[in-house]
């Protein structure tokens, strides 16, 4: 397997904590995206949705998803599981998943890609260049605070999201919160709870 991918970006993130919180240790390629790299044509050639991560399987299969690569490495490494041991932990743990990607990743990417410069005529992520629309900022912005609020509340009677075990879910929510900081948002004092779930998750990986 290799892996292609750009460390800083949050997707990619979610992978690399994934894999570090396993011991996994996959030959790995760093794909330039300051540099447009991913847009190459070389890079078309392993992955013509020009995102990262990608995951190159022995037989030639790309995995592009975060949470299809993450599901391929569970099942090869199952040894201090991520995506749940029951059939409701699993469940919960890909229903999160979805929640944080629609509720802050996806809004914080519309943040980003429809107001920062470096992102004109890059609204949206692969081969097509697609123009920025502002207003798809401004619902980000509405978003966010609703689901921070959602998670404070939950977590002020769970310690993680999906269950009593870590998983994928709160490395998610960990890469989604600091992703937040690049459009300068962040989690509400008052949502203590959501603060202390943080300060748990990050100690993990320190």
């Amino acid at each position: 397997m290799k892996l292609y991918t750009f460390d800083a970006a949050p997707n990619a993130r979610r992978v690399t904590l994934f894999m570090q919180y396993k011991g996994i240790e996959i030959e790995t390629t760093q794909i330039a995206m300051m540099e447009l790299e991913q847009l190459g044509d070389d890079y078309k050639k392993i992955n013509p949705e020009c995102t990262v991560p990608a995951l190159v399987l022995d037989d030639g299969t790309v995995l592009t998803e975060v949470v299809g690569i993450c599901a391929y490495l569970e099942a090869l490494y199952p040894d201090k599981p991520l995506m749940g041991s029951s059939a409701l932990e699993k469940a919960l743990v890909i229903s999160w998943d979805h929640k944080l990607f629609v509720g802050i990743m996806a809004a914080t990417g519309g943040i980003l890609r429809n107001t920062s410069k470096g992102f004109v005529n890059r609204g949206l992520p692969g081969p097509i260049d697609v123009p920025q629309i502002p207003e798809l900022a401004e619902r980000g912005r509405l978003q966010i605070p609703q689901i921070l609020a959602k998670l404070n509340e939950h977590l002020s009677s769970n310690q993680w999201l999906a269950g009593d075990n870590f998983s994928l879910a709160d490395i998610d929510l960990l890469a989604s919160i600091d992703f937040m900081a690049w459009v300068k948002q962040s989690v509400p004092d008052e949502c203590v709870h959501l603060k202390s779930w943080h300060e748990r998750a990050a100690a993990i990986f320190a």
